[in-house]
């Protein structure tokens, strides 16, 4: 799992690794682009959202180790939210925001009702989150 806390820090719960490219010259939705491209999952987070907690839970228990940056922990969070607002074509909050090899994909609903119907697991293989 790798959790972005700003803009040049990325931790891996096995080792810390620098990031290739310098975020520090990417606008927010430019970032966003680049973190959901170059990972096979991405979640956009909040620390202190249950909707997100539910979503990083279940990919995690399916073996996943999605790439997480909490937007209430990073220096950039505020103006990554509203790039997400407007990328995902939403106003309202859309955290947490999935995304499955480089595509938005949904919330936490969407992950939910896509697990129950089976059709979850394939896509993240598909998409390279997970090797079965």
């Amino acid at each position: 799992m790798w959790v972005m806390k700003s803009t040049m820090d990325i931790e891996s719960s096995s080792s810390s690794l620098s990031p290739t490219t310098p975020f520090t010259n990417m606008t927010p939705r430019e970032m966003l682009i680049h973190l959901a491209s170059s990972n096979p999952v991405v979640i956009f987070s909040s620390t202190d959202c249950c909707f997100s907690t539910v979503a990083k839970n279940l990919l995690f228990s399916l073996g996943v180790g999605p790439t997480v940056i909490e937007l209430d922990v990073h220096d950039y969070g505020s103006s990554i939210h509203a790039a997400l607002c407007q990328l995902c074509g939403e106003t309202r909050q859309p955290l947490p925001a999935v995304f499955v090899g480089g595509k938005f994909y949904g919330g936490v609903q969407t992950l939910l009702a896509d697990h129950i119907n089976g059709t979850l697991i394939p896509l993240l293989k598909d998409a390279g989150g997970l090797w079965l």
